[in-house]
């Protein structure tokens, strides 16, 4: 069962956050547009698992494309509409997973038990990152700072996105190697180097913090779910083993 999740999650993942360009994002409203993403959705379910005939996944297809169509009409956008999204479509994957749990059993991969683990793996590691990128910039979005120094003293052109998605990743590897201790240190160094940025500004600084302890509480979220996962299936071998 907890496999045939793992096949359908890194699926989903794969389908929304790394084959969905922004110009389908952008586009989505457009039946065509729509129904494109519903094609990616449907093959990305179909490899993971292994099987093309397997009629579940096309629902599980058509329940994406109903969602993101739903989504795409509401006139409501931010980080909770983003948030209630992404768990619709979770409870989507869970419904077929307790429905029809021996749909990767049933696969061409089935016999390959070490590619569970590693989809679970992949999974987190693309939520922490990527996924995370969207929900932190939909959370600060209100409380936005605008610079207004000179451009040479702008910081790097997407700088702080880059940061973002460095320190995710980090934070991710970190617990996925037994070392979470080490996200504090992680933690104090970010502070220092942005020490100077907020300094005699509050509303930057307080900008900073909120988007530091977001950022980290998302990857630290997604890396402790992963374990979660991970602890139901055969060891993935490169990992460190808990007692």
């Amino acid at each position: 069962m907890i496999e045939t999740f793992a096949a359908l999650l890194f699926a989903h993942v794969l389908a929304d956050f790394v084959l969905q360009t922004d110009w389908i994002v952008r586009n989505k409203r457009k039946l065509h547009v729509l129904l494109l993403h519903g094609a990616i959705v449907l093959i990305t379910l179909q490899a993971s698992v292994g099987s093309v005939t397997a009629w579940p996944l096309i629902a599980l297809a058509g329940a994406h494309v109903l969602i993101d169509a739903i989504k795409c009409r509401l006139p409501y956008t931010g980080f909770w509409p983003y948030m209630i999204d992404q768990a619709a479509h979770l409870l989507t994957l869970l419904f077929v997973m307790a429905t029809f749990p021996t749909l990767w059993a049933e696969g061409a991969w089935a016999g390959q038990t070490w590619l569970p683990p590693v989809m679970v793996f992949l999974s987190g590691l693309v939520l922490a990152v990527r996924a995370g990128a969207f929900a932190i910039e939909f959370l600060m979005a209100p409380w936005s700072v605008k610079d207004d120094r000179a451009d040479d003293q702008q910081g790097l052109k997407d700088g702080g996105k880059l940061i973002g998605i460095l320190e995710r990743g980090i934070v991710y590897i970190l617990l996925m190697v037994g070392q979470p201790t080490a996200v504090g240190f992680l933690i104090a160094a970010k502070s220092v180097l942005r020490f100077d940025t907020a300094k005699g500004d509050q509303r930057m600084a307080e900008y900073v913090i909120i988007g530091t302890l977001a950022s980290f509480g998302w990857a630290i979220v997604c890396g402790y779910a992963t374990l979660a996962l991970l602890s139901q299936l055969p060891p993935l071998g490169i990992l460190p083993q808990t007692p």
